[in-house]
């Protein structure tokens, strides 16, 4: 088994034992342990991982930390585990503590699901408080299982992790300011963007009415780019689809006018995506736009998951279509869609069966 797949198993057991963990001894041993054997360590050789690392600081003897990875003898990572319900919060604990009285270059806080790492970019032996890279392993990407491996016992090479910790690190603080000025523009962002259009002074009820439009002007932009990557995607996944005879009153609608794929449907669509990604792979949920609705498949064949029928104007609503027929939901925002994760995940289950 690759890494990869390691990482993703670990990633569907978290969703299935983790509320029979009632402790942080429970928690290490059921989800940290698990992951470290993922990079390659062997849990129970003294050697590489040693529970209980009895790291000194001062006068405070045998002060002890979870794990400490080793290699040659030294400490290379030092891991706080916390229990999986827990709050990660770096401020006064051990791991700050013992960073710098340890020949360890990372730092890890988990709870056996969210993985913080950590290293010393801003003053030399003393641990950063904002990690460089941050996993969820219920919610991990691509590009975060490539940073992971870095750190697998077969790969791991300090200058290679540090030479890419900077950029992890400061990208990720930067899309976190990006994210907030999305929501919320600041007064200097307003500002900056304000003197490209407006000539006059900036007064403080200039500012105020600027700060509606920039606020807008963000998010209308987010939206425009965003639905013309979903566009070009699914476009994409409709040359790929197997060609199929469309039904009879889907015929005359294509005739008579040409569909137009809304935001709303293509968003409601990477709902249901988000939805079923639990169950299979995202990229064999696909989408068919028609004048009268919008089907989402599974695997580009007839098998319909369910429709969106949000073109009428008025009632938006979602038809499951299950066994025992079609059932139609109503749908006030896009977010309703998540409600109804059981149905759905049910007709892909009965479809996998088949």
């Amino acid at each position: 088994m690759d890494f990869k797949d390691s990482v993703k198993q670990i990633s569907e057991k978290v969703e299935k034992i983790k509320e029979n963990l009632q402790t942080e001894e429970a928690t290490k041993t059921a989800l940290v342990m698990p992951f470290l054997q993922a990079l390659g360590y062997d849990v129970f050789n003294p050697l590489e991982i040693v529970p209980e690392y009895v790291c000194d600081i001062g006068t405070k003897k045998g002060e002890k930390i979870d794990y400490a990875i080793i290699k040659d003898g030294k400490p290379i990572i030092l891991i706080e585990c916390k229990h999986w319900q827990q709050d990660l919060v770096l401020h006064d604990n051990q791991l700050l503590r013992y960073f710098h009285v340890s020949n360890a270059k990372f730092g890890v806080l988990t709870n056996g699901i969210i993985y913080r790492f950590y290293t010393d970019l801003e003053t030399p032996n003393k641990m950063d408080e904002k990690p460089f890279l941050e996993v969820d392993l219920t919610n991990i990407e691509g590009n975060q299982i490539e940073e992971l491996k870095k750190f697998h016992k077969t790969y791991f090479d300090v200058d290679n992790i540090l030479s890419s910790a900077s950029e992890l690190k400061y990208t990720r603080e930067l899309k976190y300011v990006i994210q907030k000025e999305f929501a919320s523009p600041s007064p200097e962002l307003v500002r900056v963007i304000t003197k490209q259009v407006y000539d006059g002074i900036i007064t403080a009820k200039v500012l105020e009415q600027f700060t509606t439009l920039v606020r807008k002007a963000l998010q209308g932009h987010m939206n425009e780019t965003m639905t013309t990557a979903l566009k070009s995607a699914l476009s994409s996944e409709t040359r790929d689809e197997t060609p199929e005879q469309p039904e009879k009153d889907e015929q005359e609608s294509i005739d008579k006018k040409t569909i137009i794929t809304t935001t709303e449907e293509l968003e409601g669509f990477m709902v249901i995506k988000s939805i079923l990604r639990q169950k299979v792979n995202p990229e064999r949920i696909t989408s068919k736009d028609t004048e009268a609705y919008f089907r989402v498949l599974l695997d580009n064949q007839r098998k319909t998951i369910c429709r969106l029928h949000f073109n009428n104007g008025k009632k938006k609503y979602l038809t499951i279509l299950d066994e025992a027929g079609e059932k139609k939901f109503p749908i006030e925002t896009i977010d309703d869609i998540y409600k109804y994760a059981a149905e759905l995940e049910a007709v892909v289950d009965r479809f996998e069966k088949q």
